[in-house]
């Protein structure tokens, strides 16, 4: 493959460049240059500013509503979004139940809820991981009892990442307990306004509310709500799982904060001068930032290949090393803080905060960062744990 890019690719770039000059809101963009939050009204914002634009979902094909775009001038504009602090887009339905739609879900399915999708009318989250059955999901016990015209949904789902602004959910439920645990899983769309569904916050150590547990009590789900075959959905799970491996390499989020740590690193001071004078320090950076440059060529080819046809396993590696390099920018960002990283100060997150008496030194930034690292320390484990990542390479690239 090509790792250089075309002339009309630099000219690409240079448009997203200018759109987003434009029309990142500048609030929400100073919310993402400090690291706070997730805001759903940044998000939803955001999202609606790009379906206007026509860029709602730059992954999608064009018969869907997206773009069209080929895999690289999608890591283009990801990359440039990442640089102008743009919210996130809403990923879950985006890059996660989108692509399993698209590829195993009926028509009517595509034309209902595809365009509620880019739109950002709707706004889902993730019913994979149960008590007990995180990196053993097939082990789930969630129930899914068909009833008639319906499936009636009991048991609990946990780490739901923002459910607590998701209208939707899609989910893998128990249909069949006879045979081989992965041959009797479902794939379903649940709308979490149905009742009997109760979400309940999960509080972080950065004391965030950003995970739930979501608990289904005699839920009523439509049979339309299934997608492709009943006992069918591990294979649309593993699909979906390749999206979210791939999503998590994160590399033009990376570079930003490798770029906000190297600008930290001139600003603050240790007890010999600048971090950044510092040999061993800078011997840290630059060792990260070769990893992040490798990484890249890395998804790069991974993109270049999807392009053909498929993710694969590759997705594995830019899991392993996307979510350590976003742990080790986050514990270098710490460093910098010195004494100021012992303590977290949820208020610090506010985008107004203003130190109390006593913390009259406390840099704006701090609680943010330290915040994150909190916050990363999961980024090996979600996804599917690095530990597994290892084992799917050993078994399907490296043949051991």
């Amino acid at each position: 493959m090509e790792l250089s890019f075309s002339e009309e690719e630099v000219q690409f770039r240079e448009e997203v460049k200018s759109f987003l000059l434009k029309h990142v809101p500048p609030e929400a963009a100073k919310r993402v240059s400090l690291g706070l939050p997730v805001n759903p009204q940044d998000v939803l914002g955001w999202q609606k500013i790009l379906f206007a634009k026509g860029w709602g979902a730059v992954s999608w094909p064009e018969e869907f509503g997206g773009t069209g775009w080929s895999a690289t001038q999608q890591y283009i504009f990801e990359e440039e979004c990442a640089a102008a602090n743009a919210p996130l887009q809403p990923a879950f339905g985006l890059k996660m139940v989108a692509p399993v739609i698209m590829a195993f879900g009926s028509a009517a399915q595509k034309s209902y809820y595809l365009p509620k999708i880019i739109s950002g009318e709707d706004w889902w989250c993730q019913g994979y991981s149960e008590p007990g059955s995180g990196s053993d999901l097939a082990s789930l016990k969630t129930q899914a009892q068909r009833v008639g015209q319906h499936y009636i949904v009991n048991g609990q789902k946990t780490w739901t990442t923002l459910a607590q602004h998701a209208n939707m959910i899609f989910c893998l439920v128990r249909t069949n307990s006879d045979g081989r645990q992965q041959e009797g899983i479902s794939f379903l769309l649940i709308d979490m306004r149905s009742p009997g569904v109760t979400v309940q916050p999960i509080i972080m150590l950065d004391a965030e509310h950003e995970i739930n547990e979501v608990w289904f009590d005699n839920v009523k789900v439509p049979i339309e709500n299934l997608v492709g075959e009943e006992n069918k959905g591990w294979t649309y799970a593993k699909y979906l799982l390749g999206h979210e491996r791939t999503n998590i390499a994160q590399v033009g989020k990376s570079k930003r904060e490798l770029k906000r740590l190297i600008g930290l690193a001139k600003k603050q001071r240790g007890p010999n001068g600048r971090l950044i004078d510092d040999a061993r320090f800078r011997d840290q950076i630059a060792n990260l930032e070769i990893e992040l440059n490798a990484l890249e060529i890395t998804n790069l080819r991974v993109i270049a290949d999807y392009s053909k046809g498929g993710i694969g396993p590759k997705a594995s590696l830019l899991k392993i090393k996307g979510a350590e390099i976003q742990q080790q920018l986050t514990e270098l960002q710490m460093q910098v803080l010195g004494p100021y990283s012992v303590a977290h100060i949820k208020e610090g997150l506010s985008l107004n905060w203003e130190p109390a008496d006593g913390l009259s030194a406390y840099p704006d930034y701090a609680p943010a960062l330290s915040g994150a690292y909190f916050n990363y320390r999961k980024t090996t484990i979600y996804g599917g744990s690095n530990e597994i990542q290892r084992n799917i390479i050993s078994k399907m690239m490296l043949d051991l």
